[in-house]
């Protein structure tokens, strides 16, 4: 254990000596940084593959499932694709030296609010070794050096990837430092990562609910989480019908093996015409639906709901819906099972509409659209680290913008403080 807390803080202190330098950096040498990433990422895409066929082999024979295989899965394409949202990333606008605010004192001091970058950002992921590359060029963009931990079924992909990164930012005269890889699996490097504050300015932690836990449960570093998706969806007492049964239908089945498809459901018991369109809709995409007594009485072919499922992220052809009374029941049930990150209202009533959106608190609230928007690339933010539901220092997709801090930079004439 003694070991594995050494070779941490080793990386740490590397990354943290690399981000002083990175932090000084033009716009213009970050982006050369980017570019040649990109460049070797296509260059070197024969060895990288050979070291995710190792990968894919060790997966194989653990048993792992097809879709998880998919995920980590490297090949000419894909790695194609990986250079190309790097060099998405690199058309961004530099995140740093923005002025955010600025004012002058009675006193004449000048003062400027600025933009500036964290330090070292530690991601803790699993599965989808693209994520090196994705989590390390937005943190490059915003000036940070970043500490990555992948998961083991990973490893030789993700070193090779993180191999091409330090390769690249060598080449063009920066730190190779600055993209830091633990090269060893063990559990216990979790905790120690999450514990190196002397090192570390935040923690974004990538993965399954267990994960994400075990790194909150352990940090003394700031962490940055996304627990889990729980989108809902209320359908008002009035709406147009055919927008209603679209909208519910992207939201669960165009996806729904991701944190923004809907699980839950809701739907204003004087509006039976949109209740009876959206089940046979959803009944004939193939979803299960698990329902409320009036929903049964509606549609016997349903199964009833536990209570558990109201707080069930099912991530798959399942809906929990319910009738209820008013929109303030709506407003009640909403609260009692959000996770924070999305929920959405389809309605007629522009009133109802701007309470929805004023009262609800989750870091993304629709009106009149699919949950399934709640990323950062559709939102136009590039690239994203993930997807936060916590509300401190960013919420919902984060972009490079999210991965700023900020400073003041006050300016005088000999002012004194009487």
């Amino acid at each position: 254990m003694a070991d594995i807390a050494q070779r941490v803080t080793e990386h740490g202190r590397r990354a943290k000596q690399a981000a002083a330098l990175l932090a000084t950096t033009t716009a213009h040498q970050r982006n050369e940084a980017l570019a040649k990433i990109a460049e070797l990422l296509r260059l070197r895409a024969p060895e990288i593959i050979a070291e995710n066929a190792r990968d894919m082999q060790a997966g194989e024979q653990a048993g792992l499932s097809s879709a998880m295989l998919d995920r980590l899965k490297l090949d000419e394409v894909r790695i194609g694709k990986i250079a190309a949202a790097v060099e998405e990333i690199l058309l961004l606008p530099d995140p740093l030296g923005r002025v955010l605010e600025e004012w002058t004192r009675p006193n004449g001091l000048h003062i400027q609010k600025i933009a500036v970058p964290l330090g070292v950002i530690g991601i803790i992921y699993e599965s989808r070794p693209n994520v090196t590359v994705d989590a390390a060029t937005l943190c490059l963009k915003a000036g940070n050096a970043v500490l990555l931990r992948g998961g083991s079924e990973a490893l030789y992909s993700n070193l090779a990837l993180a191999g091409v990164l330090r390769e690249a930012l060598e080449a063009v005269g920066l730190p190779a430092s600055g993209v830091e890889i633990l090269d060893f699996t063990d559990r216990a490097a979790v905790g120690e990562m999450a514990r190196l504050d002397q090192y570390l300015s935040l923690i974004v932690p990538r993965g399954g609910h267990s994960l994400i836990r075990a790194v909150v449960e352990n940090a003394t570093v700031p962490v940055i989480k996304h627990d889990r998706g729980m989108a809902q969806i209320y359908v008002d007492e009035t709406c147009d019908l055919d927008l209603a049964v679209q909208v519910v239908h992207n939201a669960k089945v165009q996806r729904p093996g991701v944190c923004n498809a809907v699980e839950n459901l809701y739907v204003h018991v004087a509006n039976q015409a949109a209740l009876q369109a959206i089940l046979a809709d959803l009944r004939e995409a193939g979803v299960e639906i698990r329902g409320c007594p009036r929903v049964l009485a509606a549609c016997p072919e349903c199964v009833p709901a536990a209570e558990e499922d109201w707080d069930t992220e099912y991530l798959d052809l399942i809906l929990s819906v319910k009738v209820v009374d008013s929109m303030e029941q709506a407003l009640e049930e909403i609260a009692a099972h959000s996770s924070g990150l999305t929920e959405a209202i389809i309605t007629d009533d522009y009133e109802d509409a701007e309470r929805f959106l004023r009262e609800v608190d989750s870091a993304c609230v629709y009106h009149n659209a699919s949950t399934r928007f709640t990323d950062g690339g559709e939102f136009g933010l590039g690239a994203e680290i993930g997807i936060s539901t916590d509300k401190l220092h960013a919420r919902g997709p984060m972009g490079v913008r999210e991965l700023t801090s900020y400073k003041y930079l006050v300016r005088g004439e000999g002012q004194v403080r009487k």
